[in-house]
């Protein structure tokens, strides 16, 4: 797979922790993560994702915010399109804080304030 396949996505090194929580702030966002958090490649049609409740541009904007914040890459073949979490680039970038959002929406927790706070441990021990 080339890069021409993907989709742009900011670098590893470009990811900010406050552009990806801002990006997470969003329930359906997080609901998104969650089902990404398997490392498999998903198809970006909405009903695939439980999401057929959302007009299809709506879900397009919130995997475009995801992915403009480095949290998912989106690779594209032919009419299809399909995302997959970043969770290397994530761990590498801040260690931890993928697994504290995901702990944290498994225990039905996950709010911005969790996801904040969650945050400051991993920068404060990182």
């Amino acid at each position: 797979m080339t890069d021409d396949d993907r989709l742009p996505q900011p670098a590893t090194t470009e990811i900010d922790l406050v552009t990806v929580l801002h990006a997470l702030g969003d329930p359906v966002r997080m609901r998104l993560l969650t089902s990404y958090a398997d490392g498999a490649e998903h198809s970006c049609d909405p009903r695939h994702l439980g999401l057929e409740h959302l007009h299809k541009s709506t879900v397009s904007h919130h995997m475009r915010v995801l992915r403009e914040a480095g949290v998912t890459s989106t690779r594209v073949a032919g009419r299809n399109r399909y995302v997959s979490l970043r969770r290397a680039d994530l761990d590498a970038r801040f260690p931890g804080l993928l697994a504290a959002l995901l702990t944290a929406t498994g225990a039905g927790t996950a709010t911005a304030a969790t996801a904040a706070t969650a945050a400051t441990a991993v920068t404060a021990t990182g």
